[in-house]
């Protein structure tokens, strides 16, 4: 393409088939790619990142996500669904309040390795 940066091609013209075929073996089902990029959009929004960062620290209810947050009862609400929609939150009712905690470890662990290559390309 025209307009790549010269750094971004290669200039020679052999094809390593070795890794190429390694590649092909690698690649991912088009659906499981779909998925993947749907969940990535989920957590690619500020709200919904900072309401896993708080479940990670409790167990919380939409008043105390709202309060920890700053955020209205309603918004909270809103992307509360979508996490859960995602299966990225879990929800608990003890009487009239309803409880939200993150679905399990591995979100912890998606967040955690996410802030951590972050903070390594600041360094």
């Amino acid at each position: 393409m025209k307009d790549e940066p010269e750094q971004d091609r290669c200039s020679c013209s052999i094809v390593h088939e070795g890794p190429v075929a390694s590649a092909r073996a690698a690649e991912a089902p088009v659906s499981r790619l779909l998925d993947l990029a749907e969940l990535f959009k989920v957590l690619g929004d500020p709200s919904r990142l900072r309401i896993l960062n708080a479940l990670g620290a409790a167990e919380l209810c939409v008043c105390d996500l709202s309060v920890a947050l700053d955020m209205s009862q309603s918004a909270v609400s809103h992307q509360l669904a979508v996490l859960r929609g995602a299966r990225l939150v879990r929800a608990r009712r003890d009487g009239k309040s309803m409880f939200y905690a993150l679905d399990d470890d591995h979100v912890r662990e998606i967040v955690g390795i996410a802030t951590t290559h972050l903070d390594e390309r600041k360094g």
